[in-house]
């Protein structure tokens, strides 16, 4: 396995910025649901870091559930166009108030997907936290009710995003230098 210093184009944003975001995030979600139901709902693999350190942050009881969807092709490096559930919510989510928590919002294909499906539940109200916001490459407007950061057309990694499976670990978001990067196999 590489070592990722090999392709680091960049450190993004550091470990010390993330968690200075990720608590300011929580006291703004504390403060909006203050009082109210909650539950978040992590899209899986990406968000479940974002998503485990936020609710360290968020200072109201709330509930949490995950789900899985797929819209990659081979590679795992470009939307395919079609979404569909690998698993599920076991929550009922009817008449709760819903966060959904995302790690980036990239097209908006797969977020929008979801919104729609999960509005078909009757969420009291449903919003989006997503950690990473790649603006430029948006094909379809979705709704970031709490953003972490905005970030430029690159290929990201680290904090629970992948290359290839790999890499979630970093407690940093890094660039790849897609020249330097050799994948396995």
């Amino acid at each position: 396995m590489q070592d990722y210093r090999e392709f680091l184009a960049e450190t993004l944003i550091d470990e010390a910025t993330l968690k200075a975001r990720v608590v300011e995030l929580g006291a703004e979600i504390s403060r909006d649901y203050a009082g109210q139901d909650l539950v978040l709902i992590c899209i899986l693999r990406g968000g479940i870091t974002f998503m485990v350190d936020l609710m360290r942050h968020i200072s109201l009881p709330h509930g949490m559930d995950c789900m899985a969807i797929s819209s990659y092709g081979v590679g795992a490096r470009a939307s395919s166009g079609n979404v569909r559930v690998t698993y599920d919510l076991q929550t009922n989510i009817a008449d709760r108030n819903v966060l959904l928590v995302e790690d980036i919002v990239d097209s908006g294909h797969t977020i929008s997907h979801v919104l729609e499906m999960l509005q078909t539940r009757s969420p009291r109200s449903l919003k989006v936290c997503a950690l990473l916001d790649k603006a430029e490459r948006r094909e379809v407007e979705v709704p970031i009710h709490y953003r972490g950061f905005v970030i430029p057309n690159a290929y990201v990694f680290g904090y629970g995003l992948d290359i290839d499976e790999y890499y979630r670990n970093l407690p940093f978001i890094g660039v790849v230098n897609l020249e330097k990067y050799k994948p396995e196999g």
